[in-house]
């Protein structure tokens, strides 16, 4: 054991003078960041584990064992034995390293529409909005790649061009933040009156842009960018010109209680055009005097499938809900199954069932969470007819015919896999075998396409 807290040491060291987190050396070493946390614990690990970590420091250019019995002697190494079971179907897994992965998420992003549906069905709600001066204002509580967010804001300013916007995008991701930043340049040519702000912060604390844990709030980082100009053009080399300040401040590990990843310290960007700074006097937040009071708020895929209900509710859906204004809606989606993405999944799992919590069990958890604070609040579930919606993967008739393409097949296999969370371990068991290629190319000539369905509620805050 001493032995093996020196190896520890070494690698403490190690993430020291690389300015490493010991999370993003697990993560990059064996793709998990409570690698080192789990030795310090004692964990037991296998050779081919031992083997990564030994070519992972030999890329670096540090010395390391050439082989994992070098490094045996040093830990406790799990025996042979057999496969490892995948974890039992109700039990909710804490391994979510499939939204981590940024292949597959670009390659669901560009191959299916569901972000332009998505944004489709955030427009309808736009027609119900009660806004009251100083700004229309929105809360996006997942901004993902800003392809939601952007049309949105671009259907707002066709219903209401006059009119002030603020605007709140919660994102944890930095690749994530440095997309949708690219999408807002022309946003602020065409609607000027709009002040847009992004932040990192958890959603108890994200609709108020104040940290609640006296250590985060004392560590805030308030950055303000007053463009300057009239062009999209200057607008956006002003934006792209924040990088260096976003990877330095936009820094996320992942936690050891949830395995879920959270920031290492709060970030909120303001961003506003400086021509339009006396206009927008009172709609730009001031650090410690802010609000919510939204008149929207877009919770898309806010939780993972596998989590709890109540935990849906009460660390989701429940504090958005609390952000509203008297008249606000909060507009809730996620993937409900029922669909052709599902059957590929099960004909490779056959008992698979991602999707236990509808919509119906969402609100009634929510109501739970309020308790009397319930009749302050319309809880919409509505029927399948407008709740539900479809989208679909973009494919061109002659892809799916008697030969369907491999570079097809991969694209519908990641999708399904993508929607139906599946995680890295059991996706590893049959990437060696044709059974999943065999199965997508099954449901894709049995339906002639592959589809996808959404469902969606909403939640209202009585006005007065």
């Amino acid at each position: 054991m001493q032995e093996a807290v020196g190896l520890l040491d070494s690698i403490s060291e190690f993430c020291r003078r690389a300015n490493m987190a010991e999370s993003t050396f697990g993560r990059r070493a064996v793709n998990d960041g409570k690698f080192v946390s789990r030795l310090r614990d004692g964990a037991r690990i296998t050779p081919e584990t031992l083997e990564r970590v030994s070519d992972f420091l030999t890329t670096l250019g540090v010395t390391a064992p050439a082989s994992p019995p070098e490094l045996i002697p040093l830990l406790r190494v799990a025996p042979a034995g057999p496969p490892r079971r995948p974890p039992v179907r109700d039990a909710p897994s804490r391994s979510f390293r499939f939204f981590d992965n940024r292949q597959k998420y670009l390659l669901f992003v560009n191959t299916c529409g569901e972000k332009q549906t998505i944004a489709n069905r955030v427009g309808m709600e736009l027609a119900h909005l009660h806004p009251a001066p100083p700004a229309v204002r929105v809360f996006d509580a997942g901004m993902g790649d800003g392809t939601v967010l952007t049309r949105v804001m671009r259907e707002m300013h066709r219903r209401l061009p006059t009119l002030p916007f603020y605007v709140v995008g919660k994102e944890i991701s930095l690749e994530d933040v440095r997309l949708s930043l690219d999408k807002m340049a022309d946003r602020f040519h065409e609607h000027p009156a709009t002040v847009l702000v992004v932040t990192n912060m958890y959603y108890t604390e994200a609709p108020w842009l104040t940290p609640k844990a006296l250590s985060a709030a004392t560590s805030l980082v308030w950055h303000e960018l007053a463009l300057t100009g009239s062009t999209a053009a200057e607008f956006s080399e002003q934006i792209a010109a924040l990088e260096p300040f976003l990877g330095k401040v936009w820094q996320a590990r992942h936690s050891a209680k949830t395995g879920n990843p959270v920031y290492e310290r709060p970030v909120a960007l303001v961003i506003y055009r400086d021509d339009f700074r006396f206009l927008l006097d009172d709609v730009i937040p001031v650090q410690g005097r802010t609000r919510a009071d939204y008149d929207l708020v877009i919770a898309s895929q806010p939780y993972r499938a596998r989590v709890p209900v109540d935990f849906k509710a009460a660390k989701v859906i429940a504090p958005l809900s609390r952000a509203l204004r008297p008249g606000g809606r909060l507009l809730g989606i996620h993937s409900c199954g029922r669909d052709p993405g599902l059957e590929i999944v099960r004909k490779v799992w056959p008992e698979e069932d991602p999707f236990q919590a509808s919509r119906h069990d969402i609100l009634r958890a929510v109501r739970a969470e309020f308790g009397k604070d319930a009749r302050h609040y319309n809880f919409n579930a509505y029927a399948d007819q407008r709740a539900v919606f479809r989208y679909d993967m973009h494919t061109l008739p002659s892809e799916i015919a008697d030969s369907i393409g491999t570079s097809t097949l991969f694209a519908a296999w990641n999708a399904a896999v993508y929607v139906a969370q599946i995680d890295d371990e059991r996706l590893a068991a049959v990437a060696g075998t044709p059974r999943y290629l065999d199965a997508t190319r099954e449901v894709l000539k049995a339906h002639g396409q592959l589809w996808f369905l959404d469902e969606s509620y909403v939640i209202s805050k009585k006005r007065g």
